[in-house]
């Protein structure tokens, strides 16, 4: 499963990268998912890939590996990724 997402960098729709990180990881196991670890991982992937100028647009990619959730983000030729435990 891959499930990407494109938001404006500038601006409070990061937010909802936060939502989907959180349904996703509800959606690959049962049970609650630490939402401040994932908070936490996706803005500071966001941070590592942000545009000097708030026009830009992050797209965050997630998936399932190896039990983990995989965050990826992408803006222009920057990347940056974490991995965040599933819960059991």
């Amino acid at each position: 499963m891959l499930l990407r997402l494109s938001v404006p960098a500038g601006g409070d729709l990061k937010v909802v990268a936060v939502d989907v990180a959180k349904r996703v990881a509800e959606f690959l196991r049962e049970g609650a998912p630490d939402t401040v670890g994932l908070r936490v991982a996706v803005e500071g992937v966001a941070s590592k890939v942000a545009p000097a100028a708030s026009d830009g647009e992050i797209t965050f990619d997630f998936r399932e590996v190896n039990g983990e959730l995989q965050i990826e983000a992408h803006c222009g030729s920057r990347s940056s990724e974490v991995r965040c435990p599933l819960p059991a």
